[in-house]
């Protein structure tokens, strides 16, 4: 009798136990991306955000399209200088599952190539002949020292 309460109550302490353990994983898989990063639209089960303290991304979004001729999954954010100098930022994005990576200088050109205090660039990153989604991406944005 006394096993029988015992087992029933160990059995329901490990269901909860077991409940609480998938509830903290699924926060652990997607996280919240940092305060420096603002409305996020994109697909992906988990996007790892490393993002310079001098850069703030909004509108982030990635989908599939066309470029040319060839599928892509094209990656797009507005990059915003939210320090009080110049800067040049490195953007590189991964795709940790498709084992691809892309990425540029923001801005590309310019004279001096900088992005002024305050301004904010559009940045286009497209994985071309990629024709599905990634569950699993590495966002990293860097600024350049002067």
């Amino acid at each position: 009798m006394i096993w029988n309460y015992v087992g029933s109550r160990g059995l329901c302490l490990m269901i909860v136990a077991l409940v609480a353990v998938m509830a903290g994983g699924c926060a652990l898989f997607n996280p919240k991306p940092p305060q420096n990063v603002m409305d996020v639209m994109c697909g992906a089960k988990k996007i790892h955000w490393e993002v310079a303290q001098e850069a703030q991304i909004g509108d982030f979004n990635c989908e599939l399209g066309q470029k040319g001729m060839d599928p892509a999954l094209i990656v797009a954010m507005k990059l915003k200088n939210v320090s009080d100098q110049p800067r040049r930022f490195k953007v590189h994005v991964f795709l940790e599952d498709m084992e691809k990576a892309s990425g540029h200088l923001v801005p590309r050109k310019g004279k001096p190539p900088v992005v002024a205090p305050g301004a904010v660039e559009k940045v286009e990153i497209p994985f071309i002949k990629t024709a599905a989604l990634s569950n699993n991406m590495m966002v990293v944005v860097k600024a350049m020292s002067e």
